[in-house]
């Protein structure tokens, strides 16, 4: 049995990005764990309303077969160009030190005595400054620990067609199409494509989990409702393949199914 720790920026990411290969390594006897950076919440993290996300966040995980969640204590920064000041009671990621992250995250890789990290890939996907700052904190922390990453991601191509026609659509319109262009990784960089398509009930269901995200005013609100309402077989279409980069490997043109495989292990 391994241990796997999937280090997120903020509550719904785990769901979105490593729902279903964290469903998959807990169904197969792993010990998965959660562990996010942020607690999503932009105000104080007193009281019901800043305890909501994390409880949304234990729910989904509940679901996923998670053994363990975990929030290092920071405050959600935000997307886009104003930092606001901190809250009183916690600091926002984006103004914590990477030492200072990384050695706390580094602290529960050891206490769970961690087999595999996963973390972001480098443009955090599509560059929220909380995504960026987790790629370099995971990359901090494997190399405090030695341990071996994998960074989760989307195949650009693809996402750039769907996103496009979601802004067209009316879906999402507050993403900039430029940054689009450039967010998440091209195949070349891609090692691993995880099928999760059996796991796409527990998957949907934890997304639904996240009630705040899906039925607030947010920006991707309109997206989560429309993805929670699929069809089980159209959503397994969509979102039933999960993606990672192997940063110590080299390029391949060979995708890897299995995390806890190296291109070196691969038969």
């Amino acid at each position: 049995m391994a241990t796997i720790l999937a280090f997120h920026a903020h509550p719904d990411d785990e769901a979105l990005l490593t729902g279903g290969t964290l469903a998959r390594l807990a169904a197969e006897g792993h010990r998965v764990i959660v562990a996010v950076a942020c607690d999503g919440v932009m105000g104080e993290a007193t009281g019901a309303d800043g305890q909501a996300r994390l409880d949304e966040l234990r729910a989904a995980a509940a679901v996923l077969g998670v053994g363990r969640v975990v929030h290092l204590g920071y405050a959600d920064s935000g997307h886009g160009p104003i930092l606001f000041p901190d809250p009183p009671d916690r600091p926002r990621f984006a103004r914590v030190p990477d030492d200072e992250a990384a050695e706390r995250l580094a602290e529960l890789l050891r206490e769970e005595h961690a087999d595999l990290l996963l973390s972001y890939d480098a443009q955090g996907g599509y560059g929220h400054r909380d995504h960026v700052k987790v790629h370099r904190i995971g990359a901090l922390a494997a190399e405090l620990t030695g341990i071996r990453v994998l960074e989760a991601t989307l195949p650009r191509d693809p996402i750039v067609r769907l996103l496009t026609i979601m802004r067209k659509l009316r879906i999402l319109v507050r993403y900039d199409p430029q940054v689009i262009r450039t967010a998440y990784s091209s195949r070349a960089e891609i090692t691993h494509r995880v099928d999760v398509r059996r796991f796409s009930a527990r998957k949907r269901a934890a997304l639904a989990a996240h009630r705040s995200q899906v039925y607030g005013k947010g920006r991707a609100a309109l997206a989560f409702r429309l993805l929670i309402r699929l069809p089980l077989p159209v959503f397994g279409l969509l979102l039933g393949r999960e993606w990672f980069i192997d940063p110590a490997a080299s390029p391949t043109t060979t995708l890897y199914d299995d995390v806890l495989r190296t291109p070196a292990t691969q038969t």
